[in-house]
């Protein structure tokens, strides 16, 4: 079993909080940039990760691509958990469940609202939050760097316990 879903990375820091000493400031640049989307497939038995990277806004044709790119290396009955976001279910993406199914690729979306049951969310959750060094906002050559690493590492350097 896999889980899919998307992220999106820009210059726009996500910070929620940060510790600082009393009288100390820690400045981080914000500013309007392109957007990293990543698309993935975590497979949290094995702790592996199956990433995209796009400049581009993600949409059913590029939800598509990856599935097809997927399913071509799948040799045994392989099922993948996502949400309902409307590129995932529009009528292209339902055009092509058949041919995948056909493939054992099968997809189960998870109930509307829900994000917390797609593991993957955990993953873009380490790497804006936990992940993303504070140097990853100077440039945006830093932040697709620094995704890159985090994308590449996941399993290794990077890692989560699901428990």
């Amino acid at each position: 079993m896999h889980y899919f879903d998307e992220s999106g990375f820009s210059l726009t820091p996500s910070v929620p909080y940060a510790w600082q000493n009393i009288g100390e400031t820690i400045k981080i640049r914000s500013a309007r940039s392109k957007r990293i989307n990543v698309l993935g497939f975590l497979n949290p038995t094995k702790n592996t990760l199956i990433p995209w990277t796009f400049n581009c806004n993600v949409d059913s044709e590029i939800v598509i691509a990856v599935f097809d790119r997927l399913v071509q290396h799948i040799e045994k009955e392989t099922w993948i958990v996502l949400d309902n976001a409307s590129f995932h279910k529009s009528g292209i993406v339902q055009d092509k469940i058949k041919e995948w199914e056909e493939k054992k690729l099968f997809l189960y979306y998870l109930p509307s609202y829900s994000p917390q049951l797609n593991m993957i969310e955990r993953v873009w959750q380490f790497m804006k939050y936990q992940w993303m060094p504070l140097d990853a906002y100077e440039s945006f050559s830093n932040l697709k760097e620094s995704v890159d690493t985090m994308l590449s590492g996941y399993g290794s350097e990077y890692l989560i316990t699901f428990a």
